[in-house]
């Protein structure tokens, strides 16, 4: 919005010509992102905490975590009201790749949210939406993404089916299987993300870190120059994405200081499910799904936790892990809470590195 209100002013004024600037916009989005979760963060914990919208903890799960019975929950309204309201600022409304995120975004987070609004109420055992109904909605929202990103927007990039592979020049077209491929990833990406949020700042760090990557691969995938440099897919617009990059970043550490260990307030699947389907389909529009594995292989590891436990004890009749997802693993193996967290923080860290290196290494 402001892009719009304040560049065109660049006539009268040479100052306003910062605004055509990405990397301009990208740093006020973050801050802009940062400011809200402080500003409205101990507001939001505060009426959470009135209307007893407090977390249910598994009895099954590790003992300690009995200490976190009613912590605030649904905290992703805070993570997503900051991210909404700092790209509406800073991102230019004429970027048809902004709605489609936004979109990703809302449907995601209004699942999660119909999720955590379930457990609160006690529907359902407390377990929140069935397992099979939340993948059908997940999946038609990924459906209709990919239906608007190959068949509606942009026109003039035909490269939509096309796959970049990290580590080599050409990327690999997919044709006629790129839709199902596409669908997989983002709701891969969403349930991925939703399994990590376990402990405190866990899923949030992470995402955040991942974040910081997609900052600067949106940036070189919309710019002709480095797109070339680097021998990377180009696609027209996807720039305008660091700008909505940033603001996740900026929203993930505002967050973050609330959510940090022992956590004031937790995301819930408000945040987790609308956070990972955002992920997921920015890797889908700058053409990264497989970089997406490796920056983001911590949700990766969480997920094909739960499936090897889950297929292992269904065939043998016992179970890999002490438990599922993954850190909860490494909680019943003796690792402190806030020691896990810092080391997995450190592994997304060295992931977003590597990832940055794969744009140069071809």
């Amino acid at each position: 919005m402001l892009y719009h209100l304040l560049y065109p002013l660049a006539n009268h004024f040479i100052g306003f010509n910062v605004f055509r600037y990405v990397t301009f916009r990208s740093v006020y989005a973050a801050v802009t992102a940062f400011v809200i979760c402080l500003f409205f963060g101990g507001a939001v914990i505060a009426r959470m905490r009135a209307a007893q919208l407090g977390e249910k903890i598994r009895t099954d799960g590790p003992a300690s975590h009995s200490a976190k019975a009613g912590t605030p929950t649904m905290g992703g309204i805070l993570i997503l009201l900051a991210l909404l309201v700092s790209s509406l600022l800073w991102v230019r409304w004429d970027s048809k790749f902004l709605w489609l995120s936004l979109f990703s975004v809302l449907w995601f987070g209004s699942l999660g949210f119909a999720d955590d609004f379930w457990k609160m109420m006690g529907r359902g055992k407390s377990r929140g939406i069935p397992s099979l109904w939340k993948f059908i909605l997940q999946t038609i929202g990924a459906i209709i993404i990919v239906g608007c990103y190959l068949y509606i927007l942009p026109d003039d990039f035909h490269m939509k089916t096309y796959v970049a592979l990290p580590f080599f020049k050409h990327p690999l077209n997919l044709d006629t299987v790129y839709p199902f491929f596409a669908i997989l990833v983002i709701v891969s990406a969403s349930n991925a993300v939703n399994l990590t949020d376990g402990l405190d700042g866990l899923a949030i760090g992470c995402t955040t870190f991942a974040a910081m990557a997609f900052v600067v691969i949106t940036y070189v995938s919309g710019n002709v120059k480095f797109s070339e440099y680097l021998k990377i897919i180009m696609v027209p617009g996807a720039s305008e994405l660091t700008v909505l990059c940033a603001a996740l970043v900026g929203a993930g550490l505002g967050f973050l200081w609330f959510n940090a260990h022992p956590a004031q307030i937790f995301m819930g699947d408000t945040g987790s499910l609308a956070l990972g389907g955002l992920i997921g389909t920015i890797a889908v529009i700058v053409k990264q799904e497989i970089l997406l594995i490796i920056v983001g292989f911590i949700f990766v590891a969480e997920a094909l936790s739960v499936i090897i436990q889950v297929a292992s004890f269904k065939m043998r009749g016992k179970r890999v892990f002490k438990m599922a997802p993954l850190h909860h693993h490494f909680e019943l193996s003796g690792v402190p809470e806030a020691k896990l967290i810092v080391r997995f923080w450190i592994i997304a860290i060295i992931l977003t590195l590597l990832t940055l290196s794969t744009l140069k290494l071809r």
